[in-house]
Formats: C-alpha cells, structure tokens, sequence
C-alpha cells in the first residue's frame, strides 16, 4: 500500500522570509535525502485552515515508519519549529489529487 504524509502548519510572524529560504535551501533537499518526495504544496490565502499544507510521497523501497523515528527525521523537525507552529503530520493511504 502507498502512503502519502501529509502535514499542514502556520508560519510564524514575522519569519516568512527565513521560513521560504529554508524550505527550499534545506527542508525540501533533507526530505528527498529521507527518501520522501515532495508532491504537493498549498497555501491558504482565504479561511480559517493551517497555512501550509505540504504533502510527500514515500519512495518505493522506503518505510516511513522508519524514517518518522530517525534521528534526521527529528533534527529536520526542529529545524522547521523555528519558522513555524501548529505542526500537525498525518498518514494517509495515497490517492491522485488533493488529500487533506
């Protein structure tokens, strides 16, 4: 079965600028070097929904089990806690298209 991460968050105040160049400079690379892959990215620009929701695709061959309790997977964690809050991440079997 194919699994999909989805996680969802708010970017901190004031961080908006540190937060994009982090997320492209590190946190997009040290997913893929995880074994996920990056699939999707919305942003809410109207309503009251996390601001953020980014999905990432296992690689075949991969666990995310393994991968949601290794040491790279926590240090990128709190890398991203610095620019954002309300952090919430869900597992979900892999569907075409927008999953939430």
């Amino acid at each position: 079965m194919s699994v999909k991460l989805l996680m969802t968050w708010d970017i901190l105040p004031g961080r908006e600028q540190e937060y994009f160049e982090f997320v492209v400079r590190e946190f997009i690379p040290e997913l893929q070097q995880l074994g996920l892959d990056p699939i999707d990215a919305w942003v809410t620009v109207y309503g009251d929904q996390p601001q953020i929701l980014a999905s990432v695709d296992v690689r075949k061959g991969e666990s995310l089990q393994k991968i949601l309790v290794s040491a790279e997977w926590d240090a990128l964690m709190v890398k991203l806690n610095d620019y954002v809050e309300n952090l919430e991440l869900k597992t979900v079997k892999s569907k075409p298209g927008f999953q939430m």
